[in-house]
């Protein structure tokens, strides 16, 4: 699986560039605000139709430009493919796979990625949302009908909490609260067994993986967590909404008295220990990078396993914030895969990989 050549017409900063890539690593460099990472957003954009960096596609329409495209070359599946995608602010965006209208969540059938970006070096820290965004991410496109879950349940959750807000004010909207609670239990029960079954697929893959990285010095492990009531999270959907129903009644005053949700898929979180103990609380900043490491590039192989073809790699401005022994791990298991790194000085890694090199200044791609 590869982008073979890719076009930007008024993306971002670019008016209108084209870059080809090798079907191995690619060394894309040039100083900060230049364009770098704007062109692995719009390689991101092709296998899911949405940025990794905003949630508004106005934001990537370039200045004095009333619409933006991606155009891009693939291989995948093995067969070359086509995908456009077009962007209007203010309009749905128009989605072609190989001349054929496709929406976001069907990007995935044609195209995988895997992203790792500085942020993510924070995974194992930061809070509960940033480990159910990797889990969603990544699942989104091994499973495209969980994208329509997500989507409902987001519906839901808003619909839900906006009542819960405003009822003092206007206590009718309570009328309809037992429904959207019950919707919100039924997708979470059905959200809850897609991703407690990734969680176990990550719990296999990563350890060993993470044993490589520190030397066989350390145990990862990686456990689900959920609302307390659900008993077994691998159960068929009816039982966990069932057990998720429990929880609603229990919490149903404090939820009113409170005006936030608490139950539903929205609480869920990655438990990640490392030698037993819970990485967030005891690791150390080496030991939580180690574990990033682990689980981003764990991703890679189980899209693999899951679709036959490794997953293109994005590793945005990574390298420079590790310290050279986890560079070195790093480059080292990027193999066998279609790989973009993004540095602001590539005489180094070019050296170490020995990919294809891409400048980017100014918008222009050299």
């Amino acid at each position: 699986m590869r982008v073979e050549k890719i076009a930007l017409n008024g993306f971002r900063n670019y008016e209108w560039e084209t870059a080809e890539f090798s079907p191995g690593t690619n060394v894309i460099f040039g100083q900060n605000a230049q364009g770098k990472t704007n062109l692995l957003e719009a390689v991101y954009m092709l296998s899911c139709g949405k940025s990794f960096r905003t949630r508004f596609d106005r934001e990537l329409v370039g200045f004095d430009y009333s619409e933006a495209q991606i155009l891009a070359e693939l291989y995948s599946h093995d067969r070359e493919q086509t995908v456009d995608i077009r962007l209007r602010p203010g309009l749905a965006k128009r989605i072609l796979v190989n001349g054929v209208k496709k929406n976001g969540a069907e990007l995935a059938e044609t195209v995988n990625v895997v992203l790792f970006c500085p942020d993510d070096l924070n995974l194992i820290k930061e809070g509960a949302s940033v480990r159910r965004r990797l889990m969603d991410n990544a699942i989104s496109q091994i499973r495209p009908r969980y994208v329509e879950l997500l989507s409902q349940f987001n519906r839901l959750y808003e619909h839900k909490t906006r009542i819960l807000r405003d009822w003092r004010e206007k206590p009718s909207l309570l009328d309809t609260l037992d429904e959207f609670s019950d919707g919100l239990g039924r997708v979470s029960a059905q959200l809850i067994r897609y991703r407690a079954a990734f969680a176990a697929r990550l719990n296999q893959t990563a350890p060993p993986i993470h044993q490589d990285f520190s030397g066989k010095g350390e145990s990862l492990h990686i456990a689900y967590k959920t609302v307390s009531t659900v008993r077994d999270v691998f159960a068929p959907a009816r039982e966990i909404y069932y057990d998720i129903c429990e929880h609603q009644e229990a919490h149903r005053q404090a939820e009113l008295d409170s005006g936030q949700c608490l139950t539903g898929a929205h609480k869920d979180d990655l438990e990640i220990c490392i030698n037993g103990r819970p990485a967030r609380s005891f690791a150390s900043q080496g030991q939580t990078r180690t574990a990033a490491l682990s689980l981003k590039l764990a991703e890679r192989d189980i899209f693999l396993a899951e679709t036959g073809e490794t997953p293109i790699l994005l590793l945005d401005d990574v390298l420079s914030e590790l310290d050279s022994k986890r560079q070195e791990f790093v480059l080292n298991r990027i193999g066998g895969g279609q790989t973009l790194i993004t540095c602001c000085e590539d005489a180094e890694i070019s050296s170490r990989t020995g990919g294809r090199v891409l400048r980017v200044e100014k918008g222009r791609i050299r």
